[in-house]
């Protein structure tokens, strides 16, 4: 499912970026429509191209704001039931150490040896 919303939230992406560069820009050149400037520039010219255009762009943004709630949602409910990494319950942090599999319970290491009395350098 979430697979799904993923692959149209990044085609939605996609056609996004695409009206908003079609679009006339209204302080410069930044758009593919053309700049400012007059005359018959522009790939859809018009008031109710651009009218079009904006309520394409007001669509698209809609769905790319349902589409990126709906995959948060997926994602927090996904991960509340899933297996996690690193447990949470025992000891005073919450945390416990994580067994190896065909060890059992892992153990702490053992001392060193104490030493027997003064050690005396060899010479050889």
């Amino acid at each position: 499912m979430s697979t799904v919303i993923l692959l149209i939230h990044v085609m939605i992406a996609i056609a996004l970026v695409g009206v908003i560069l079609l679009q006339r820009s209204e302080g410069g050149a930044l758009g593919i429509g053309g700049g400012g400037g007059g005359g018959g520039a522009g790939f859809m010219t018009g008031r109710s191209a651009g009218d079009a255009l904006t309520r394409t762009t007001a669509i698209l943004a809609a769905c790319f704001f349902i589409t990126s709630l709906s995959l948060s949602i997926l994602a927090s409910h996904n991960t509340a039931s899933g297996p996690t990494i690193v447990p949470t319950t025992g000891g005073e942090s919450g945390l416990t150490p994580l067994a190896i599999p065909g060890q059992g319970e892992p153990s702490a290491p053992e001392a060193p040896p104490a030493p027997s009395g003064p050690q005396v350098p060899q010479s050889n």
